[in-house]
């Protein structure tokens, strides 16, 4: 049963409009009004943060909608002095809604003498008080064992699928799902098994981080529809480099699904200028202007799949039913027609 008569949503300045959409779509489904708490986040001259809650919140269920992405230290301190003012304010559970969790590619020591940093940050969000984590597509799986609260990983396969099968509906004897390197197989696999396509990888060896020196297609590709697939698109490099080497090996057209569209330095510029006919990525994480004006980058709302998630944890109930196509299409209000 729920603890309270309404979930609290509350946010920093990450991603002011994905918490917006989701306080929107979680009215729509309650039939009431779900804002967003009022809250003020801002800095001192110094560059401190400062939070301060309007609203009484005792007893109160509630959410903070954060994600860590660039700047990823102040996004961070938001989540974890808000997460700090809820406790102290007598809020009576705090869950941490991660759209994008930052750091999660430190997840492992790649070398001597580096650190684990997604498990520092794992001990940080658990220190201040925070007992549940809601994020999608962590870098590596391993890193929900960092934390010792729930955490749940959403996944944005299934919402991909919806839209394969839109896009491509006349085209889907064709596609051919790629993996951009062996560590992603498995997040390729998936995608694959959801829109029933075969797999091929693009095995990449690096001379050094950010520069790749050879890449070699595993499996036929010829005449297919290419679909790389990925949880972050950083620089936009590997993913560019990918696409010309498919086109190379007699690939048909390229086309990308990205869960975490980074875009850091040239990304945008390189993205455009690409072989690539589109690169699709969700919006966990605020896209700028720049994006939303790219004529081969479109954007696929993760609302609708976080609003279920947060009401589902609220009432206690299964939060892995959405991993199925059954019942995420009515949740996207027949936005896709498979």
């Amino acid at each position: 049963m729920p603890l309270t008569s309404e979930p609290k949503l509350i946010t920093g300045n990450a991603n002011k409009p994905l918490a917006q959409a989701i306080a929107r779509r979680m009215s729509l489904h309650r039939g009431v009004n779900v804002g967003l708490v009022d809250t003020r986040v801002e800095r001192f001259n110094d560059g401190e943060i400062f939070v301060e809650v309007f609203e009484n919140v005792r007893g109160e269920d509630m959410f903070i909608i954060q994600s860590t992405s660039n700047p990823a230290n102040d996004n961070l301190m938001e989540l974890l002095i808000m997460a700090d003012a809820l406790r102290r304010s007598s809020a009576s559970r705090v869950t941490a809604v991660l759209p994008y969790f930052g750091y999660a590619r430190q997840d492992r020591r790649t070398k001597a003498r580096t650190p684990i940093t997604a498990k520092m940050v794992a001990n940080m969000l658990v220190g201040t008080g925070i007992e549940r984590v809601l994020t999608m597509d962590l870098h590596a799986a391993q890193i929900q064992g960092f934390f010792d609260i729930p955490v749940d990983n959403l996944y944005a396969s299934p919402v991909f699928a919806l839209d394969i099968k839109t896009q491509f509906k006349d085209q889907m004897d064709s596609l051919m799902v790629v993996s951009p390197d062996v560590g992603g197989v498995a997040r390729a696999r998936e995608l694959a098994k959801r829109v029933n396509a075969p797999l091929a990888i693009v095995d990449k060896r690096r001379e050094k981080p950010g520069e790749v020196a050879e890449m070699t297609v595993i499996g036929d590709v010829t005449g297919k529809t290419c679909l790389i697939v990925d949880d972050i698109c950083d620089t936009a490099g590997t993913l560019c480099k990918a696409a010309e080497i498919l086109l190379e090996n007699g690939a048909a057209e390229v086309h990308s699904y990205i869960s975490h569209g980074v875009m850091s330095g040239p990304a945008v510029e390189r993205v455009t200028n690409s072989v690539m006919k589109s690169l699709v990525i969700t919006d966990s994480i605020q896209p700028t202007e720049e994006i939303k004006k790219a004529k081969n980058i479109r954007i696929v709302p993760t609302a609708p799949i976080f609003a279920q998630a947060i009401l589902n944890i609220w009432n206690g109930t299964s939060v892995s039913s959405l991993f199925e196509a059954d019942t995420l299409g009515p949740i996207y209000d027949g936005m896709y027609q498979g």
